[in-house]
């Protein structure tokens, strides 16, 4: 069976596994589009309601060369390269059960079609929480791992990789396998996990996922600090050097700044999480800094502390748009602001020197990626127009990893069948 099959043979085939209401046309799904280059279409989409399930599609792909786009909820599937030749779309959305919540082990094992936001509800029952921000809390936890997709909350847990503690995986001759554990002291067989994070689906379809949670702190409060670029630079090195824990910290830029109604200037955006005695005291200390440096600061608590961020979340990942371009960047923290006075919107974590991006066109890709290389970073592609993303080289890897990338691709997915394209150098 090849490529140019006719629509009716993909579904037909599909649906004798899954069943005909598991097995919808793309007509009727054009959020898949933005992920697939210009010309054709995939057959149509795929559902499936169990791990078995799943593994049975892939199995047939495999055996039939049809090309597959895994994804979960679809809400990411604009990020990274574009793919070509799509046969069938895949998608992890109904495979979304809670396996088990060991309260008291502080872990937590689901399905990868599980929402975020459905997670967490779980989790908040027993006082505990997931330590990632996704771009949107309608993602599913597979779509996360699979772009590790987290933001602010790095700064003081870690990213997606360092809190995964045990994963499944659909490999793509169709066979189920599995790394790591459910516990948090696990050693056991290779840490596919890290390999996996951040793959795109390009080496294995994740089907289920162990994390460790944390319980929710008594008390939360953010300080921003606004003005000058200079001042604000200074501010966040102190932070850095200092004994201050915050959860969150970010350098963020002056249309940020200005549209969430925080003052003027480039800002600084600390969040502290423990006791309140220790949050009031953190944030005084903050506060100090910014007045000897001559900053405006406000400490922002209860619902206007949560409304803030989930407004800096929806300013940072907007809707995608036919002009959106969200870029992910990486460079030395020192170098950050900098960065920032080239955009209207940016935020930038303080620790790592990660952070996202928006701009206007693909020659400012071209200078702001050019500028964040010039300090030891790189500048990718998140999320834009597909006629931006052919004109323009979406991962800008300038490593000499992709040998040995190109590799292990092959070993895991010798026919080239899962996401081909999406990830760095056309893997």
């Amino acid at each position: 069976m090849s490529n140019d099959k006719p629509t009716s043979v993909y579904a037909t085939t599909i649906a004798s596994i899954v069943g005909e209401e598991n097995t919808v046309s793309v007509e009727n799904n054009l959020k898949f589009t933005p992920a697939i280059a210009a010309g054709k279409l995939p057959s149509c989409i795929v559902y499936p309601q169990t791990q078995a399930q799943l593994a049975a599609v892939i199995a047939t792909a495999h055996q039939n060369n049809w090309r597959v786009l895994p994804c979960g909820s679809g809400s990411k599937l604009g990020w990274g390269g574009l793919t070509k030749d799509i046969d069938v779309v895949v998608s992890t959305e109904r495979i979304n059960r809670l396996i088990e919540h060991a309260v008291g082990d502080l872990t937590v094992t689901v399905e990868a079609g599980m929402k975020f936001s459905h997670l967490q509800n779980i989790l908040a029952q027993a006082r505990q929480f997931l330590a990632l921000d996704p771009s949107t809390a309608e993602a599913t936890i597979g779509g996360i791992v699979a772009t590790a997709d987290t933001n602010s909350l790095r700064q003081r847990y870690g990213s997606v990789r360092d809190q995964l503690l045990g994963i499944t995986f659909i490999r793509a001759d169709g066979q189920i396998a599995k790394a790591g554990g459910r516990v948090v002291k696990n050693v056991a067989g290779y840490d596919l996990m890290k390999l996996f994070t951040g793959a795109y689906g390009t080496l294995g379809i994740i089907s289920q996922v162990t994390f460790r949670v944390y319980p929710i702190q008594e008390a939360s409060g953010t300080v921003v600090l606004t003005g000058a670029a200079e001042d604000i630079s200074q501010a966040a090195t102190t932070l850095r050097g200092s004994a201050l824990t915050p959860t969150q910290a970010d350098l963020i830029s002056t249309g940020l700044v200005s549209s969430l109604e925080l003052g003027q200037g480039i800002g600084l955006i600390a969040r502290f999480q423990s006791i309140g005695e220790s949050v009031k005291e953190q944030s005084n200390r903050l506060l100090e800094v910014g007045e000897k440096l001559g900053l405006a600061g406000v400490v922002f608590s209860g619902t206007d502390e949560s409304h803030l961020w989930e407004r800096l979340q929806q300013q940072i990942h907007p809707p995608s748009t036919e002009s959106t371009i969200t870029c992910k960047i990486g460079l030395l923290p020192s170098a950050a602001v900098e960065v920032l006075c080239q955009v209207q919107v940016g935020l930038i974590h303080i620790g790592s020197g990660l952070g996202v991006l928006q701009v206007e066109d693909g020659k400012q890709v071209l200078r702001v990626r050019s500028h964040c290389q010039s300090h030891n970073g790189f500048l990718t592609v998140l999320q834009a127009p597909v006629p931006v993303k052919q004109q323009i080289d979406v991962w800008g890897y300038t490593g000499n990893a992709l040998p040995l990338m190109r590799r292990i691709k092959e070993q895991f997915d010798s026919k080239n069948i899962l996401s081909p394209g999406k990830f760095v150098g056309g893997i």
